[in-house]
């Protein structure tokens, strides 16, 4: 008997001492002193494996710093304890939402349910782990569950709300925070998911008092910073927008979502450069996010980095190989580097996909259009308008096709419906006005050019002071008129002729040109200040962009001032062009067969040098005056010394013309070049595409704007050959 109380004492003491330690362990635990408490609950279960006290007290710590898996072994072998205990059950399956095991967390909710069915705590995270299931009108219903057995619980009521948002009963959801907010007056996040509810209401001015009051409660709310910006953002107060992003970031670095809003507005207002930086963020945190491939795609294309923006594009692609749109941005991109045949491949697989894709249609009409497929062209934007009667660019799109096809009425109906559709469309207008001008009605076609200012694609061409944008209908008589260039040097060229009459009106002139033409064009007699592109402007009193100037002056066919030379070379230049080449008993001619690559219609202006060279065996001194070759022409330059190349002394136009000067003829195609020639009155025969630039109108060998060119035009068949043999023979006439 005396053996068994001392065993009985001893396992009294023990359990006395166990007891002790817990309560040690525990005020470690609440004291946050994670190393003591878990030394002391490990002793513990030295002693006694099967400690259920220990076990759950060791679990919750390693569930407190986030080692969830160790937690939910510990759990197990709690409940293997203790096999009816309801809270074991909720905090295990806290631990497996953690780690988005929630089909597993939630059988353990209904199981401490079970157990208890006024388990308020557990009805809430059984609503958490059903939301993130999606299974919002059962979360709905759970968090109903915990509100009633607990009236004043203001989270249930908050997190209601968000599944409530789910489902898009944002009333309900709002009348949820409102309630949140009555029991607990300083809940913040409460606030905030009724900034989002009103968000969703379209009640603004509700949804960022609402936000401002989660802020003044609780200023790091990252949340309520980003939701406030991205509410600006749809407010498009992108500035201040910006600076919740900002905001968000700073207080969560990793925040991509953030980084993303931040990059779309920067994207939006075109600072570029920031905007890579932002979505190159997301990318970081997100490496899989498509959408910032696609967005910086877009950034990339804007900045000229085609290569690396093609690449950005592929990731989406490889990302998600059965959207559409990707494959239509590749494209598009595709288009613009004058990869034909590539970007119908990505637009087949786009259409693919989605056969009405109506914008994939309409661009890939674009596309053989360029490539001179112009019936496949036409049925395309014919299939786009049949998908989306009302798309006004599928309309315009048409009519530029009509209009290579020289269906020139058909084509300015498509125009006249595109504006109808969409009467700000600025590129509608645009494109009617050549087709004006080209047919030479004037009045209207010049009233029509003036939208290409408007044109988003032309916007980079044109300023916006706050001077008078003087058309001619103001007296300018002693102002100072800032005239400035636009587009292409042959435009500059070909409409700085308008300067004198500017001069007439009484004005003084400042006009702005690029670098190249200065000197050249600095030779006009007419007394102005000129400056180069990029130099300070001095003081004006009324601007004007150049092309605009035959729309200031009414100009028609027969009072386009056409009086040549306008433009002079530089003699000195002259001399030592005339000493350089030396004498000659052959006729010299100047020849351009190509223009710059990248202009939109090189592919229909430009002749092969391989072309020309059938013209080569004539009794005549060929002279280059380009000062660019692409890369092929080198080698068959070098195979052709009879053609003589002069780049290396090119260094501005005044170059050009006095070397322009020294030719008894320029045949080039509609470049630069032949306007210099013809502005300086040197004999200039101009090759042109069967569809040409407005500016040389149709069915005619003459131009009013040069009465010294002569215009060589490619008939139905769109063949060079045919153009170049005549001027072949044009030449043997000429000089025999």
């Amino acid at each position: 008997m005396a053996g068994r109380n001392a065993a009985s004492s001893d396992s009294i003491k023990q359990s006395n001492a166990i007891l002790a330690s817990l309560h040690q362990g525990l005020a470690f635990h609440q004291q946050g002193d994670v190393e003591k408490a878990k030394e002391v609950y490990e002793s513990i279960l030295k002693i006694q494996p099967d400690n259920f006290d220990a076990l759950q007290l060791l679990a919750s710590l390693f569930q407190m710093v986030g080692n969830n898996l160790i937690a939910i072994e510990l759990f197990d072998k709690a409940l293997r304890v203790k096999k009816t205990y309801a809270p074991v059950f909720s905090n295990r399956g806290n631990s497996l939402k953690e780690l988005n095991r929630f089909d597993e967390a939630l059988q353990s909710y209904d199981q401490a349910i079970a157990l208890k069915p006024d388990f308020t705590e557990a009805y809430t995270n059984r609503g958490a782990t059903l939301h993130a299931l999606k299974r919002f009108d059962e979360a709905v219903r759970s968090y109903d569950q915990a509100i009633a057995l607990m009236p004043n619980y203001a989270e249930a009521y908050s997190n209601r709300a968000i599944a409530l948002h789910e489902l898009k009963r944002f009333d309900e959801a709002v009348l949820s925070c409102n309630q949140a907010i009555a029991l607990k007056p300083h809940f913040a996040e409460a606030y905030s998911n009724r900034g989002n509810a009103l968000r969703e209401l379209k009640r603004c001015d509700e949804a960022l008092l609402s936000y401002d009051q989660a802020l003044a409660l609780k200023p790091n709310f990252v949340e309520a910073h980003f939701n406030y910006g991205a509410l600006l953002q749809e407010l498009k107060r992108l500035d201040e927008a910006l600076i919740r992003f900002e905001k968000a970031i700073a207080l969560k670095p990793d925040h991509s979502k953030a980084y993303f809003n931040r990059g779309a507005i920067q994207q939006e207002l075109k600072r570029w450069d920031e905007a890579l930086i932002s979505f190159d963020a997301v990318l970081a945190l997100r490496p899989n996010d498509a959408d910032a491939y696609s967005n910086r795609g877009a950034i990339l294309h804007q900045l000229k980095r085609f290569e690396e923006s093609l690449a950005s594009y592929s990731q989406v692609v490889h990302l998600k190989p059965n959207d559409a749109e990707a494959y239509s941005n590749q494209g598009a991109l595709l288009q613009e580097l004058k990869r034909g045949e590539e970007a119908l491949e990505r637009y087949a697989k786009a259409l693919a996909l989605k056969p009405d894709y109506a914008e994939v249609l309409s661009n890939q009409a674009l596309t053989l259009q360029d490539l001179n497929r112009l019936d496949e062209a036409l049925m395309s934007c014919d299939q786009a308008i049949s998908i989306k009667p009302d798309f006004a660019q599928a309309y315009s799109n048409r009519g530029n096709v009509l209009k290579d096809l020289q269906r020139l009425d058909e084509a300015r109906s498509d125009y006249d419906q595109a504006i109808a559709l969409n009467p700000d469309y600025a590129e509608a207008y645009f494109n009617k006005s050549l087709i004006e001008i080209v047919t030479g009605n004037f009045s209207e076609g010049w009233s029509l050019h003036e939208w290409r200012i408007k044109e988003q694609k032309k916007k980079a061409f044109y300023y916006n002071f706050h001077s008078l944008a003087w058309r001619g209908q103001e007296s300018i008589q002693g102002k100072r008129v800032f005239i400035h260039h636009e587009q292409g040097l042959g435009d500059s060229i070909q409409f700085c002729r308008y300067i004198a009459m500017v001069k007439s009106l009484g004005a003084s002139i400042i006009l702005e040109v690029p670098k190249p033409l200065v000197s050249f064009i600095s030779s006009m007699a007419c007394e102005m200040q000129v400056i180069s592109n990029g130099m300070p402007i001095p003081e004006f009193d009324a601007f004007c962009p150049i092309m605009s100037l035959p729309y200031a002056f009414k100009t028609s066919i027969d009072t386009i001032p056409f009086h040549t030379p306008y433009l002079f070379p530089d003699k000195e230049k002259v001399k030592r062009w005339q000493n350089k080449l030396g004498e000659s008993n052959m006729p010299r001619v100047g020849l351009v067969w190509s223009g710059n690559h990248d202009h939109k219609n090189d592919h229909n202006r430009s002749v092969r040098l391989e072309d020309l060279l059938t013209c080569i065996d004539l009794p005549i001194e060929w002279h280059s005056l380009q000062k660019e070759y692409r890369l092929h022409e080198i080698e068959l330059l070098n195979q052709h010394p009879e053609i003589h190349q002069h780049q290396n002394d090119l260094t501005d136009f005044s170059d050009t013309a006095a070397l322009i000067a020294c030719m008894d003829l320029v045949i080039s195609v509609d470049t630069s070049v032949a306007h210099a020639a013809g502005a300086i009155g040197k004999p200039v025969w101009i090759l042109l595409p069967f569809i040409p630039d407005y500016r040389w109108l149709l069915d005619r060998e003459d131009s009013p704007w040069y009465p010294n060119a002569k215009l060589f035009r490619q008939n139905e068949n769109r063949s060079w050959a045919d153009v170049i043999h005549r001027v072949k023979q044009n030449l043997a006439e000429r000089f025999k």
